[in-house]
């Protein structure tokens, strides 16, 4: 049975909370998530709904969002907030910050899901695929922690989840998503410092190789397998991708109580996966 253990140096104690019961969760926490309806972030945002957190979404299409909130409402304690919008334009991912906030009485937490890359190789890739791929990744992580921290300090703290990946630390094509990547985990560690002082953590979480219904590593599995097949043999030890749900959980850890101890770091969730693509380094 977990107890509360005195620390000496700070002179202060520190509670275990609902650790002596068990897994003190998400519940009833108010967690923003973006890019909320498919792979990654819609595991993430159904989890935490299952879990009894107060969930707002965004995502650029009404009509995914709809869909999400179908099969998610009964679940989420006053159903799902959503708005439709891209997090690329200006103000608008703000406004709905504010708006989440709002409806919840304030948040306890951030999740920057979306993301993606524009472009191809260095060749066929344009100035402004670069500057769009930074906006869609680094810019889009900025504005929505900088819009969330004074109802997170208002809330006596919060913990903010920075959606990164393998690539930000492992070479492989295309380049401008690996710098953007790469950006993301230097500013979770920057901003972790920054905004400590107010209680606020933040931590990015760097996926592997999803294996998600219908995108890359699914396809290569169903039309390639020779080929997936030499990808996971020469990759992955685990011998196939990380699962969606598996890093959700990881997602749902740093939003929780029990990773209080956690801020300023990069977290890998990739099954000890080598190279982020089968074209290796």
């Amino acid at each position: 049975m977990f107890e509360s253990v005195s620390n000496v140096s700070e002179g202060r104690a520190i509670d275990s909370g609902q650790g002596a019961r068990g897994w003190s969760g998400v519940s009833g926490k108010r967690v923003l998530v973006t890019g909320g309806t498919r792979g990654l972030g819609e595991q993430i945002v159904r989890l935490l709904a299952a879990e009894g957190a107060r969930v707002a979404t965004c995502a650029r299409t009404a009509q995914d969002l709809e869909t999400l909130r179908g099969t998610v409402d009964a679940a989420a304690p006053d159903g799902l907030f959503t708005r439709a919008l891209d997090v690329t334009e200006p103000e608008r991912l703000e406004a709905f910050v504010t708006a989440s906030a709002s409806r919840f009485g304030g948040l306890d937490g951030v999740v920057a899901c979306a993301g993606g890359s524009r472009g191809r190789g260095l060749e066929q890739t344009d100035a402004g695929d670069w500057a769009a791929t930074w906006e869609l990744n680094v810019g889009h992580t900025a504005r929505l922690v900088r819009a969330a921290v004074p109802y997170l300090r208002t809330a006596g703290g919060g913990s903010v989840v920075v959606i990164s990946s393998i690539s930000g630390w492992k070479p492989g094509p295309d380049a401008q998503y690996g710098t953007a990547k790469s950006a993301q985990i230097h500013l979770a560690a920057s901003l972790a410092r920054e905004l400590g002082p107010d209680g606020i953590r933040v931590n990015a979480v760097s996926p592997g190789s999803m294996l998600i219904p219908g995108r890359r590593w699914d396809r290569m599995r169903r039309d390639e397998p020779e080929a997936f097949a030499a990808f996971a043999a020469a990759e992955l030890p685990g011998g196939e991708p990380v699962a969606p749900q598996e890093v959700a959980r990881v997602v749902a850890f740093l939003l929780s109580d029990w990773s209080s101890g956690i801020s300023g770091a990069n977290l890998p969730v990739d099954r000890a996966q080598n190279a982020p693509s089968p074209d290796g380094y």
